[in-house]
């Protein structure tokens, strides 16, 4: 599982967004949106990765789902779907949100500002989206 969440959802948004061509663009959005899926159809029924209990898996994946509609959506053009438009994805995402203290430790303005302004490669102008609004 760790395998498959490295490689083509972590690294996939990457693969997505700094594709050099078109043919590898499509393959790495292709790649992505995959595996998101997978991942959704996983986790019906059990709430996490691996079975029902918290696991690396699952942090390894919520590193991602927590930037995923802020940034990777617009900025390296994951725009399929959202994580939001995946129910069993947003529910594991808000889990771990919520999960002892580490919505204290996710700083939504940093994650953008990070991102937008310091990836000239991608986004030329640095200029900063005031959204999307994430309800967690």
């Amino acid at each position: 599982m760790n395998d498959l969440v490295y490689s083509k959802i972590n690294n996939g948004v990457y693969r997505c967004g700094f594709a050099g061509t078109q043919a590898a663009y499509e393959e790495a959005v292709t790649d992505l949106f995959t595996a998101l899926d997978t991942v959704e159809a996983r986790l019906e029924g059990s709430g996490y990765l691996v079975g029902g209990q918290l696991t690396e898996a699952d942090w390894r994946l919520f590193t991602t789902l927590i930037r995923f509609d802020q940034v990777y959506v617009a900025l390296f053009k994951c725009n399929i779907r959202r994580i939001t438009d995946y129910p069993n994805l947003s529910a594991l995402r808000k889990r771990l949100y919520e999960h002892g203290s580490v919505a204290e430790t996710v700083k939504f303005d940093q994650i953008k500002t990070h991102y937008w302004a310091s990836l000239r490669g991608v986004n030329p102008s640095g200029i900063v989206p005031a959204g999307p609004e994430l309800a967690l």
